[in-house]
């Protein structure tokens, strides 16, 4: 079996949803998704499939003898959105050997098609990043801790799996990016780590916010590289939360943009600004991914939920797609398109395998 090749994407595309009014009206979403074909080429005019509004992102590709073609790939819609819960049934398989003028449907039942579980090849890791600043502590520590816990148990899965984990890291005006919670699968032990902040837990009343960036980038950074080295795909989200602006000016606004724009395109940035004090311009270019603002604090558990869907979304739009060729060994190399059709959309991308020492008997 060939080895992963690592190739992830996520560029930005901008949808602003804003509304003013009522307490629940002040909140703002920003969406700030996107993608392409990764790996993949378009499909073939020859299929004749017209424009696609659904986008699959190759993210890397091998065979396995006697004859199984993996794919694995994201979903997103053309806004951007991350396209979850996708099963076997809702893609097509279509082979162009060097006989074939256009391509060939392949039967998804004699093909043994099925999406199957991506824990050994994928990785992902959400790094959650609170402001624990004297204003944060001051005055709406409890709704935080309320909000917080409402997150995790949104994006952590029902069932522990050590392909899905969170940290906690909390940031004051300290030049340090301290650890509440290190890297685990338990949504339990998240939740007592966010219960047990207290409100004497900060020494510095400032508010280091772009070093908080700038630490998180790193070990974002440096979990998708241990998980390559490790022989599979890695992930990660970082997900900051601030009442204000940078306070301390240790590391310049500039500094901490480029980290972001510059970081792996595997980690996906989002964040949550609360109040009248943030810079919700600096704030959106942080969280290029997705950003949401709560006018208030009352409206945090909302804010939080809102972007726990889409970092969840976001972590199972990933599909490991696996079927077995018909193609035999001598037939060389083959070109391969999968479609995906959910409900009135419908996408396509092409890519190609080699069949080298494919025989009968694959399941």
């Amino acid at each position: 079996m060939k080895m992963p090749r690592i190739l992830l994407f996520f560029l930005g595309i901008t949808l602003v949803l804003s509304s003013c009014g009522n307490s629940e009206d002040d909140v703002r979403l920003d969406l700030n998704l996107g993608g392409d074909l990764g790996l993949g080429t378009p499909a073939d005019d020859c299929l004749g499939f017209g424009e696609s509004e659904l986008i699959l992102s190759i993210q890397d590709q091998y065979t396995t003898l006697p004859g199984k073609v993996s794919i694995f790939f994201r979903v997103s819609d053309n806004l951007g959105n991350p396209v979850a819960g996708l099963t076997a049934s809702d893609f097509t398989i279509y082979e162009q050997g060097r006989n074939d003028a256009c391509f060939n449907t392949i039967s998804a039942s004699e093909s043994f098609a099925r999406i199957s579980p991506n824990t050994q090849i994928f990785k992902n890791h959400t790094l959650l990043v609170l402001d624990l600043s004297n204003s944060v502590l001051s005055t709406s520590l409890t709704e935080l801790k309320t909000a917080a816990s409402s997150f995790i148990d949104n994006v952590m899965p029902a069932q522990e799996a050590e392909s899905f984990q969170m940290a906690i890291y909390w940031f004051d005006g300290e030049d340090v990016l301290h650890e509440l919670q290190p890297l685990t699968p338990s949504a339990t032990q998240l939740k007592a780590a966010v219960d047990g902040i207290t409100s004497d837990i900060s020494n510095d009343p400032s508010t280091d916010l772009y070093g908080a960036v700038l630490k998180s980038t790193d070990l974002a950074e440096g979990l998708v590289n241990e998980s390559v080295q490790g022989g599979t795909i890695g992930a990660a989200s970082v997900v900051i939360f601030t009442d204000g602006t940078d306070q301390a000016s240790r590391y310049t606004e500039q500094a901490a943009l480029q980290k972001v724009e510059d970081a792996d395109s595997n980690i996906s940035f989002f964040t949550i600004g609360l109040g009248a004090e943030i810079d919700a311009t600096v704030l959106e270019e942080i969280g290029k991914t997705f950003s949401v603002f709560a006018g208030n604090k009352e409206e945090l558990e909302i804010t939080f939920n809102q972007l726990s869907q889409k970092v969840s979304e976001r972590a199972n739009s990933y599909y490991l797609f696996e079927y077995c060729s018909p193609k035999r060994d001598g037939s060389g190399e083959n070109n391969l398109v999968i479609r995906v059709v959910r409900n009135t959309l419908q996408g396509s991308v092409q890519t190609a395998f080699n069949a080298t020492g494919f025989t009968g008997g694959c399941q």
